[in-house]
């Protein structure tokens, strides 16, 4: 995956996850290596959704067996999965 491509997809997942899964008043900075699972930021229902978005949004489809949280606990890890499909 080109850079460019790959800053572009971390700056769009970053804002999703700012928008969707923290609160105006969370003092969490979200960085592209923040734990997103293990650090209580997303569970498993906001996993599901964040999935769909980038299904969505890229056009893709991520099978069931790849959507582990290991591969949603982190932007790079999300990027890593992306690679496969995009």
């Amino acid at each position: 995956m080109k850079e460019d491509i790959r800053a572009k997809l971390k700056k769009e997942i970053l804002n999703y996850v700012e928008e969707e899964f923290l609160e105006e008043d969370d003092d969490i900075e979200v960085a592209s290596d923040t734990p997103l699972i293990s650090g209580g930021i997303v569970d498993s229902f906001s996993m599901v959704s964040l999935k769909r978005f980038l299904e969505k949004k890229y056009q893709i489809s991520i099978p069931d067996a790849k959507a582990t949280p290991e591969a949603f606990d982190s932007v790079e890890n999300i990027l890593e999965l992306l690679e496969e499909y995009i």
